[in-house]
């Protein structure tokens, strides 16, 4: 979920024409769960193929991933591994969430109230093991590059932005700015209800006085994924607190410890170990996952495979270099 920083921090609105020719870093696990929550029946239910398996991101990732080589933008999905320990208390919080909505979902299904099922089944979305083997196995299919981190997947978005094998982040979350990525495209779900917009790093600290560290310190005051905010404070007020440089006198109303949570953003566990390349598409191996495996109708898969391989050779004849 991350902090919530748009009180505080402006976006500059643009274009897609404005990231042809980008690679963008793409929070996987903020993209599949986009997928889940928003492809469904209109009751709720989420897509799924004759074995009852949720194909919800299987679609989505298939797709999406074709539309922005299509603009000119190429994506490297990044994966979340191990959390760290503080967020733990965040996942169960979010899984008990979950399980309310379910219920609340099961309840407007009965009842015939579809709005408000298809509202409360948004909220339920599980993303499994099986999902994410099945994402990485449509990637390599695809011929697509993806990154494993060996803890959060943002973190190490901001990494490949930083050793310069990715031009920004994509990612709905702000948590990319605590984390020193010097740019962040929000947006990019292509969905038509979220304004495609960039916000740049330097720009957005400039504008509100304050440097990164007091950044990460401002976001841990309102509450992030690894601890809880201090009651009352939002990002308006956070923002007065560090500028009048009081916010050690906050640090014994942290369940945890402060410097703990300022480490997870300002030294977090990424990894340099990995590559990215753009390979040939396995036409068979994606036949055989989407349309044998989850039935997928066998002319739009081939129509996919057709679009990608158009667009994958007009980036083959393109340098490499041109596109960071």
């Amino acid at each position: 979920m991350g902090v919530n920083l748009k009180d505080i921090i402006n976006s500059e609105p643009i274009d897609f024409a404005d990231l042809k020719g980008k690679v963008i870093a793409v929070d996987a696990l903020n993209s599949l769960y986009q997928f889940l929550a928003s492809i469904r029946q209109p009751d709720g239910t989420p897509l799924m193929d004759s074995h009852k398996n949720i194909t919800s991101h299987l679609s989505g990732l298939l797709y999406r991933t074709i539309r922005l080589l299509e603009l000119g933008i190429k994506p490297v999905y990044v994966f979340d591994g191990k959390p760290p320990h503080l967020k733990h208390k965040e996942i169960a919080g979010r899984s008990a969430l979950k399980d309310e909505a379910e219920y609340e979902w099961a309840k407007a299904k009965k009842e015939g109230r579809l709005e408000d099922a298809k509202k409360y089944a948004m909220r339920t979305s599980r993303l499994t093991s099986v999902m994410l083997d099945e994402s990485k196995r449509l990637l390599c299919f695809m011929g697509m590059p993806y990154v494993q981190a060996p803890s959060e997947g943002e973190a190490q978005c901001v990494r490949l932005c930083m050793n310069e094998d990715a031009w920004a982040v994509g990612s709905q979350d702000y948590d990319s700015m605590l984390l020193g990525a010097s740019r962040l495209v929000r947006g990019l779900t292509m969905s038509g209800t979220l304004e495609l917009s960039m916000i740049r790093l330097d720009k957005a600290l400039g504008d509100i006085a304050l440097t990164r560290e007091q950044l990460v310190d401002l976001a841990i005051l309102v509450g992030t994924d690894f601890n809880e905010g201090i009651k009352g404070i939002g990002p308006k007020k956070a923002l007065k607190i560090v500028k009048d440089g009081k916010v050690e006198e906050y640090r014994s109303q942290f369940e945890v410890d402060l410097d703990e949570v300022r480490d997870l953003f300002l030294d977090p566990d990424v990894t340099d170990d990995y590559a990215i390349s753009w390979g040939r598409q396995d036409s068979e191996g994606l036949m055989k996952l989407l349309s044998a495996e989850h039935d997928f109708s066998a002319d739009r898969v081939n129509n996919a495979i057709a679009n990608l391989e158009r667009h994958m050779k007009e980036f083959s004849q393109k340098d490499l270099s041109s596109w960071f």
